[in-house]
């Protein structure tokens, strides 16, 4: 059988040279108890004459270094990879503010909790639903006034009971020789509810919110008109004008208008804005007064806008 295998016997076909017997036992061994067997295929053949596996020649000593050395290369340079990926995702994900030498400079603007629109009950619709006519916000009227912004004191002769605000509280706003007249065409106009929200920052900056539901949208353009005609101002505002009423119509809010006011120079001690702000059957006034040489005027367009939004 042996003899069959060897293919020296075929007299054409060229000696193909072959590992030594001791090279072979030191770089492949074999068992002891089987016979050595010449492989055709590692002794060539007509088509491939020296061909050798890569079984039949492992490398040398010297190249397995060699390998475990560009190994240990590959490794470290995956790790310092991973290392600055890791680096450069977490300067990404911070806040430029939380990272030195690129802080930014705060504008003015307020931090203001989580703003959400409150639910509606069960089966109510959307203030300006298709099937809402009367544009009324079924929501609580107390949840649809601006919370106050972090770090601020609030001021608890705006809290009313549970809530609910008198409207001789409200009249407090105004001049007092306006404020007969107004109660009453308040109550003639169908005033439901008031609900109200006032709070103090530490630079001094004082902000009041006044939301009155009124018995329909109807009657809520009746009162706006009524009070941007300066029927009746803010009783610390009484020289008030439109000079930023340009700013206030580029905000674009759905369903809302804003009329807003700025107290005329010369200024006092203080510096006063209004705003009054139409959304449905609500009608909001913002008022906002701080020291003359610090403006309010960012964070008076800041809460107007997210008091406009919470409305619309």
């Amino acid at each position: 059988m042996s003899e069959t295998l060897q293919p020296a016997e075929e007299p054409q076909q060229a000696e193909t040279p072959r590992l030594s017997e001791e090279s072979q036992q030191a770089e492949t061994p074999q068992p002891a108890e089987e016979p050595q067997q010449q492989d055709p295929v590692a002794a060539g053949s007509p088509q491939q004459p020296g061909l050798v596996p890569a079984e039949a020649a492992p490398p040398a000593p010297r190249d397995r270094r060699v390998l475990r050395a560009v190994l240990r290369w590959t490794a470290a340079v995956a790790v310092f990879g991973v290392i600055g990926a890791a680096t450069a995702y977490g300067v990404t994900e911070q806040k430029r503010t939380d990272l030195p030498g690129l802080a930014t400079e705060s504008d003015g603007r307020w931090t203001y909790p989580a703003i959400e629109k409150p639910p509606l009950p069960a089966g109510s619709p959307a203030p300006f639903a298709d099937a809402n006519d009367s544009e009324t916000h079924y929501a609580d009227l107390r949840k649809l006034v601006l919370p106050q912004p972090r770090g601020a004191t609030p001021d608890t002769a705006l809290a009313g009971k549970d809530g609910w605000l008198p409207t001789s509280v409200y009249l407090d706003a105004y001049e007092k020789e306006a404020r007969q007249d107004l109660g009453q065409q308040l109550k003639d106009d169908g005033l439901r509810q008031i609900a109200a929200r006032g709070w103090t920052t530490p630079d001094g900056t004082r902000t009041r919110i006044y939301a009155l539901r009124f018995t329909s949208a109807a009657f809520t353009r009746i009162v706006h008109a009524d009070l941007t005609d300066n029927v009746a101002s803010p009783a610390d505002a009484p020289y008030a004008d439109e000079e930023y009423g340009g700013w206030a119509e580029k905000v674009d809010i759905q369903y809302t208008k804003r009329n807003v006011f700025t107290e005329a120079k010369p200024y006092g001690r203080t510096a006063v804005r209004y705003a009054y702000i139409e959304a449905g059957d609500v009608i909001a006034l913002v008022i906002q007064s701080g020291k003359a040489s610090l403006p309010p005027r960012i964070t008076f367009q800041q809460t107007v806008v997210l008091q406009s939004q919470l409305l619309g």
